[in-house]
């Protein structure tokens, strides 16, 4: 009984981490779909969003059903709650990814983002698939290390976000107000990803130490 309660509980994890792995995927079409005005790229994240929706409700509902049959205590029940918290997350990459997509969709044929910001979109997407990629393998093999790591990414993410708003600001601006509206909104949807990127990892140093770190964003709200 026990060693097949701790194969749900590696099983739990194991599709946790293919749900953030998806989520990354979806930021990547997104990305792609908006720099590239792509309505089938678009298209395939929208409907591909239910996906990751449907694996939050599955993983939530294995995790309270441990919780209620198995009891667990100590590190278990940290991975068991982690788990429930990070789901959550991780359904929120998607749904931003989602927001990218749609804001792709809407425009097309033409492109949402003036030449100005379009480099810095890039790197945003960038950064934020490689934070996906990143929390998708620290959740598999649970390394604090690389978890901290992911600080200096986030920072530079919050940096790239900053300096929008100076682009957009500054005088010399030319593309007009629903442009500057687009372009806020979506450097918010990317600097949310990356909040809730970091939040996975956090959870993941919960698990193996116990205490919550300090680093990285607020994941309250999408």
């Amino acid at each position: 009984m026990r060693e097949a309660y701790h194969d749900q509980l590696g099983q739990l994890a194991a599709e946790l981490a293919d749900m953030c792995a998806m989520a990354g995927d979806a930021m990547e079409r997104a990305t792609n779909a908006l720099l590239g005005a792509d309505l089938a790229l678009a298209e395939q994240v929208i409907g591909d969003d239910a996906k990751i929706d449907d694996m939050r409700a599955n993983i939530e509902e294995q995790a309270y059903a441990l919780l209620a049959l198995q009891a667990p205590v100590a590190t278990d029940l940290r991975i068991v709650l982690a788990v429930i918290h990070a789901s959550e997350s991780v359904e929120r990459m998607g749904d931003l990814a989602l927001h990218v997509a749609k804001a792709a969709r809407r425009r097309h044929p033409n492109h949402v983002l003036s030449d100005t910001v379009e480099p810095y979109f890039a790197e945003m997407g960038r950064i934020a698939v490689h934070l996906a990629r990143e929390a998708t393998g620290i959740i598999r093999t649970q390394d604090v290390a690389r978890a901290r790591s992911l600080e200096d990414d986030d920072d530079a993410m919050d940096d790239l976000h900053r300096h929008l708003f100076t682009v957009i600001m500054d005088k010399e601006w030319a593309h007009g107000v629903p442009s500057a509206v687009d372009t806020t909104l979506l450097g918010r949807f990317y600097e949310r990803f990356a909040d809730h990127a970091v939040s996975v990892a956090k959870r993941t140093v919960f698990v193996v130490t116990g205490r919550m770190p300090g680093y990285g964003g607020s994941s309250d709200e999408v």
